[in-house]
This record gives structure tokens, sequence and C-alpha cells, in this order.
């Protein structure tokens, strides 16, 4: 199972990203979440302290390793636009409740269609991710919708979108289904979050398909207090955790 969970910045992606890993471990499976966002705080959602998320190099700044993998240094400015980089997540990858985190960190470039050393070796590492078939993969993405054009996410079975109950978050959705499309992604699915009532539910089944609708998440003060204390809604929330539950029943029974 290989997920990318997207959307627009503050909608719940990492909640839902850190609780569906931290249910699949609890069952034994092998999951590999990898942290894609420039503001990572994956490893908070899961359960890390702030202190140990500050300890982690992400592996955009692991210059000696990229420079390793790609041949590209200071004195060679051709590099490999293939590296290795199978055995990455094994070894650099953090275990915070039986999952594994990978946290992949951003390249900072000054305008567009830069490629680089550092760019080569997080596209190599995301794109080894999706073959790992036993596994579960489950991708944190950056907010907005930069890399679906940069193809970052390409190889996953499905893109989760998670909305907001409002027509600009809907139409989100239907950016990321278009592009998801340019990309041979044929599913991608929806999770509505902080619903304040049967309203707000009405107007997401109004405006995005049955078939595509994973569930609705309603808005969970227990989230935000857990957010405060730098701590995982995993441990925080019983009522989130039964409604991600029943989205992973659908996701599992795909």
């Amino acid at each position: 199972m290989r997920l990318a969970i997207t959307g627009k910045g503050g909608v719940g992606k990492t909640t839902l990203a850190s609780t569906l890993a931290r249910l699949y471990a609890d069952e034994g499976r092998c999951v590999l979440a990898a942290d894609v966002d420039p503001d990572a705080n994956l490893g908070l959602a899961l359960g890390l302290s702030q202190e140990e998320v500050d300890a982690i190099v992400p592996i955009s700044k692991m210059r000696t390793l990229v420079e390793e993998r790609t041949g590209a240094n200071e004195a060679n400015k051709f590099f490999k636009l293939n590296p290795y980089v199978a055995d990455i997540p094994e070894k650099y990858a953090k275990d915070v409740h039986g999952v594994k985190l990978l946290v992949m960190g951003t390249v900072d470039v000054g305008g567009t269609g830069c490629v680089c050393p550092e760019h080569v070796m997080l596209k190599a590492i995301l794109s080894s991710l999706t073959y790992r078939k036993d596994d579960v993969v489950i991708m944190d993405m950056e907010a907005g919708l930069e890399h679906l054009g940069r193809g970052t996410a390409a190889n996953m079975d499905q893109f989760i979108v998670v909305i907001e109950p409002g027509a600009r978050s809907v139409q989100t959705y239907h950016n990321v289904r278009r592009l998801a499309r340019d990309l041979g992604v044929k599913r991608v699915r929806v999770v509505a979050n902080k619903l304040r009532d049967q309203r707000d539910e009405d107007f997401v089944r109004s405006q995005i398909p049955e078939e595509d609708l994973l569930g609705c998440l309603y808005y969970d003060p227990q989230i935000m207090d857990a957010d405060r204390c730098g701590q995982s809604p995993y441990d925080h929330s019983p009522a989130a955790i039964a409604q991600i539950r029943k989205i992973k029943a659908i996701l599992d029974r795909d």
C-alpha cells in the first residue's frame, strides 16, 4: 500500500498520515513514513519529542551522503541522475512506535527547473519507496501542488487529499485529480477534516463523488491539545482514532 497524503497547508495532512502509520504499525505491518514537507513535523505527530525531532538531519542536508551517492563535489560538477538509494530507508530511518520515519527535507534553489544533486537524491529515494511492495508506505507531502508538477509521487497507488468543508478546499481536490491523471495515478480519494456539524458534512457529500470520499473527521479539540503539548494525536484523541480507523478499513478493502 503506497499512499501520498496531500492538500493545502493546515488541513490536517500530518494528523492523518501519522495516525494511519501508527494504526498499521500496531498491526505488525512494516510501515515507512516519509516526511516530504519542508516544514517537517511528522516526527512530532508520530510521538517524538521536540528535542528528538531537532536532532534529525534531513536527507537533503547530508552533504557527504549526497556527494558519495551522486559523485558530485566541488571538483566534479557532473553527477549521477540515478544514484543507488535502496539502502537509505534502512540506514537512516528512525523508529517511532514501530514506524520507520524518513525525513527527506527540501532543496533551496533560486528559480524553477533547477536540477541539483540533492534534488536527484530526494527524487530517487521517493521513487525507490514505491517499490517496497510488502510495506505500507505513507508520504506526508508538502502543502500545495508543486510536488505534483515535479512528479514527486508519480508511482504511488493513490493520493489522499485532505480537505476542509469549503469551496477552495474542494477546488484543491479537483486540481489534484487533474494533475494525478497526468502522472498516471488513477485513484484520488478525499478525507474531509475539521467538520463542525451536519451542514458541513452535507456540503462535502454534495461536492465529492461518493466513491472518492473515504470519510469525514469532525473537529476535535483534543487534536489541538496534543499539538500544543507537542505530542502525538494518536495518544490523545480516541474519537479521532476511531474515525480514522474506519478510513483505514476502507483502504484495507481496496
